[in-house]
């Protein structure tokens, strides 16, 4: 398997980090990442349509939104869509994979979005928000969101899970030894659990409308090779990759090897299922 090389820069003023730059890397982002899906997204503007009562959603802000996987889900609900991000080489895969004509992108950070105030109907951050500074990051969604605008953030646990007939327990069995092998590569500013980092973000927004979803989860038919292809492009995997080039791709084609003779296959574009967990918090800015 080809290995994807990533490019880590960290900001040294506060506390954003930048990482996925490369074009390699980003063009990786949109083949393996999963998007989030559509339950989620409904569950997204069911919040802000209950919120914002029959107002018309006119812009939608995708902030961190990396390849675009997201960002193209919200162009069916409003008038006009921008994902931002600060990589280059993430907003020009996105931009080739724009096709509805109210989707554009805007290259800048998190915490400083080009927006007046009051403006914003919705700020989304998919499997984004824990790279952010995030207090800094939380004053400039309250900033630009409108009265009664809505914010939402979103992300998955690597910890997914397998089906293919009878053999997902043995499949899993393996998913984990993986997922514990690239647990010392995880980087500090996760902390140990990122559910937690999002649930304690949670408590902290003032907003008394807001609602929390630690546990929801999304079946999706992949290939092994996308699965791992995934995996290897989570920042964990890439760290090590970094470190040990050699000690990653041992790690991989064994992980792989073990999942194909699990599966009782030799093709790893044999498909199966991949089990997501998915949390998220959603919240709704005061009308004063």
């Amino acid at each position: 398997m080809k290995k994807r090389i990533l490019l880590v820069r960290v900001q040294l003023s506060g506390m954003a980090h930048r990482l996925f730059e490369g074009k390699e890397h980003a063009t990786s982002y949109w083949k393996y990442r999963v998007s989030p899906s559509a339950q989620l997204i409904e569950e997204v503007m069911s919040f802000l349509k209950k919120k914002r009562g029959v107002q018309p959603c006119d812009l939608a802000v995708d902030v961190g939104c990396g390849s675009g996987q997201g960002t193209v889900l919200l162009a069916p609900h409003f008038s006009s869509v921008v994902g931002t991000d600060i990589s280059p080489a993430q907003l020009e895969v996105a931009q080739e994979h724009a096709t509805a004509p109210n989707i554009s992108y805007r290259q800048c950070q998190a915490e400083e979005l080009p927006f007046a105030d009051s403006s914003v109907d919705l700020v989304t951050a998919m499997s984004a928000f824990h790279w952010f500074d995030r207090p800094r990051f939380l004053q400039e969604a309250h900033r630009i969101l409108k009265a009664k605008g809505c914010l939402a953030l979103l992300n998955y646990t690597m910890d997914m899970e397998l089906e293919y007939g009878d053999c997902s327990h043995t499949l899993n069995t393996v998913c984990k030894k993986f997922y514990a092998a690239l647990l010392p590569y995880r980087n500090p500013c996760l902390g140990p659990c990122s559910v937690a980092l999002y649930k304690q973000s949670y408590g902290s927004i003032p907003y008394t409308e807001k609602e929390w979803q630690e546990c929801m989860w999304v079946k999706k038919s992949m290939t092994l090779s996308n699965y791992m292809g995934m995996i290897e492009s989570f920042s964990s995997y890439q760290a090590l990759l970094k470190k040990d080039p050699e000690e990653a791709s041992r790690l991989s084609t064994d992980i792989t090897h073990r999942l194909l003779a699990v599966m009782g296959v030799t093709s790893p574009e044999t498909e199966l299922v991949v089990g997501v967990r998915y949390f998220f918090l959603l919240a709704c800015k005061s009308e004063d």
